[in-house]
């Protein structure tokens, strides 16, 4: 298959989708619209609905019933990292090549705007789920799927950790226990997501579950050793942040060559994982390993 065509095509559908469900929030303030839609289309790389999607189609769910979960989940990807980049979290300056958010409109802005993509997510999914004639309990299991990925026990509490672990030594174990929380979560819901909206069977959830959580993993993985040897222009992030203020990292835990044998090992399961279905799981196989290969060739 031709990667670049499909994220591309995929980018497109998903950006529709976004612009229609800003345009149905009813008539934020003026300021707290323009600072929702600097971040949500800031020019990211959208792996996560994307995920979604494919999963989806790898058991047969039509791409309209599960589109408005994978733009929630793209939603609350953003507000995550509009909040992240606070002064209060890491004050970063940059994201995706851009001023962040709180340089641009304020802290107390950049606050609300990030409430607010968080807020319609689930009033998106909601109405996705209606409109779609979703059967109830799939849907609501799909949104749980998305709040647990995105709260307490996922990103929300992997945050907490990841600043609770600040210029402590980090340890293996405490990188993999911050990493599965603050990134791996959420990704592994958008996999989630598409195989329940699918109607996945047993078997089939297990194996892109198995898939979701390694992927997961290594995605983050990879951003450490790009937040190391990437340069800007690649990661839209000015590099050396994590060291900056002393991050729990996997170079930093393990050393760059183990990290990136790490990304290589849950490269193998991801795609260990997909076996058994052959060509509808190809799309997700190659973005495995576009994430880890970014990374490790860096």
């Amino acid at each position: 298959m031709n990667l670049s065509r499909y994220l591309a095509q995929r980018r497109r559908l998903i950006e529709q989708a976004l612009k229609h469900a800003l345009h149905q929030a009813d008539r934020p303030p003026r300021t707290l619209a323009r600072a929702m839609r600097y971040s949500l289309f800031a020019g990211g790389k959208r792996i996560r609905p994307i995920l979604a999607l494919a999963s989806g189609e790898v058991v047969g769910a039509p791409v309209e019933r599960v589109l408005p979960f994978a733009c929630a989940i793209e939603m609350i990807h953003t507000y995550s990292l509009i909040h992240d980049d606070l002064p209060a979290m890491d004050n970063d300056d940059l994201r995706r090549g851009k001023p962040t958010n709180h340089i641009v409109f304020g802290e107390g802005m950049a606050i609300l705007a990030g409430d607010g993509l968080l807020t319609e997510a689930f009033r998106v999914m909601a109405e996705g789920g209606l409109r779609n004639g979703l059967d109830r309990t799939a849907a609501l299991r799909a949104m749980r799927e998305v709040a647990t990925g995105a709260g307490a026990s996922g990103m929300v509490g992997g945050q907490v950790a990841d600043l609770e672990a600040e210029r402590r030594k980090p340890t293996k174990t405490l990188v993999e226990y911050i990493h599965t929380r603050k990134t791996a979560a959420l990704i592994r819901a958008a996999v989630r997501v598409g195989a329940l909206l699918g109607e996945a069977r047993p078997a089939q959830f297990t194996r892109l579950d198995r898939y979701g959580m390694a992927l997961g993993l290594a995605f983050q993985v990879a951003d450490d050793i790009l937040d190391v040897e990437g340069a800007t222009e690649k990661t839209g992030k000015r590099p050396g942040r994590d060291q900056e203020l002393q991050k729990a990292t996997y170079p930093a835990a393990v050393g760059m060559a183990k990290a990136k044998q790490r990304a290589r090992e849950l490269l193998d399961e991801a795609l260990e994982a997909l076996k058994p279905f052959g060509t509808p799981a190809e799309p997700l196989r190659q973005i495995a390993i576009l994430v880890v290969e970014r990374a490790v060739r860096s």
